[in-house]
């Protein structure tokens, strides 16, 4: 008998065929509501889920007796109980590797827009101010050759530190990360304690994962050790910023400007002044969002979800504790 699948939001008609070839599949494009009878009746017979974007309480798993997997479409996986899961023996698998590029390009293009006021001096144009020669006041911020401090140095933090250190001659500063030798010998990168690091670095650029110790991890202390002259820019997780305190540092000129593609609500509450402000470059949380690469991470979510019901391994797991746990199991078992 083939296993069931319950998929949430849009896939491409290629992908929708590709699961529906290898399971029954109930596909919801969008919901209003997780207590939706036709979703709940679903999820209470799938042995696996894929989506995006939707937020899983431990209260819905208990709907979910059968559930076997879930392939979330995103490297981050802040939106599911990960101890519930693997209390409950559920694999979770995520789509890291295949949009590390994707979003350093994101990340530098935060740090050249900010640096050079893109969006602010277009809008100088479009607003007819642009009358004379530009003068100090249009002036912008070199990025060649400036100290670029990353907060987390994993895949992602590692590509952009790459094109600082190689693209633009930058000095590379590294905290909030396990020791990192070969991109020491790569790229020139130094470790610093992050306090040193915020001191010293002209860009200060966030790709630490969100977790209950990252959590609002720059907040007022951290703002106040920057230079007036720092970049800021976030691309990890919105919650790993105090948003209040960014403000704040923005509009005391505790920093010089913030690029981010991430806030601690999303989307962007209407009250919020940041992307009103004239030294912030703000971005729907598009940090992946190319054809080719949410493309990408489609097809590994689905890779992952058919390898974990046919009982191998995914390509991307999560909480590998459960497939120890299963292949312990399997072991005495066998």
């Amino acid at each position: 008998m083939r296993k069931r699948l319950v998929a949430y939001g849009r896939l491409k008609p290629h992908h929708i065929a590709q699961l529906q070839q290898d399971f029954e599949l109930d596909h919801f494009i969008q919901l209003e509501s997780l207590e939706d009878p036709a979703f709940l009746t679903a999820l209470a017979n799938a042995n696996g889920l894929i989506n995006s974007s939707l937020k899983i309480p431990v209260a819905l798993l208990d709907k979910a007796p059968k559930l076997e997997a879930i392939a979330t479409i995103s490297v981050g996986y802040d939106n599911y109980p990960v101890d519930a899961l693997t209390q409950r023996n559920i694999l979770l698998c995520n789509t890291p590797d295949v949009l590390t590029e994707t979003t350093a390009d994101t990340g530098f293009a935060l740090i050249m827009a900010t640096a050079r006021r893109v969006l602010e001096l277009a809008d100088y144009i479009k607003r007819g101010e642009w009358q004379a020669s530009i003068g100090e006041a249009q002036f912008g911020t070199d990025v060649h050759g400036k100290t670029l401090g990353m907060i987390g140095l994993g895949r992602i933090g590692a590509a952009i530190a790459r094109r600082g250190a190689l693209g633009f001659g930058m000095k590379v500063l590294y905290s909030n990360a396990a020791p990192k030798p070969h991109l020491e010998t790569e790229l020139g990168a130094e470790y610093r304690e992050m306090d040193a690091l915020l001191g010293e670095a002209d860009f200060v650029c966030v790709t630490v994962p969100l977790t209950p110790q990252t959590k609002h991890l720059i907040g007022r202390r951290e703002f106040a050790l920057m230079k007036p002259s720092t970049i800021f820019v976030n691309i990890a997780r919105g919650k790993v910023v105090d948003e209040p305190a960014l403000i704040a540092a923005l509009e005391k000129g505790e920093i010089q400007a913030a690029g981010l593609d991430v806030f601690e609500q999303e989307p962007l509450s209407p009250e919020s002044p940041l992307p009103h402000m004239a030294n912030v470059v703000a971005l729907p949380h598009i940090g992946s969002a190319t054809h080719e690469t949410r493309d990408a991470m489609t097809q590994r979510a689905i890779d992952n979800i058919c390898l974990a019901l046919q009982g191998e391994r995914p390509i991307s797991l999560v909480n590998e504790a459960v497939w120890s746990q299963r292949q312990g199991t399997s072991s005495q078992t066998g």
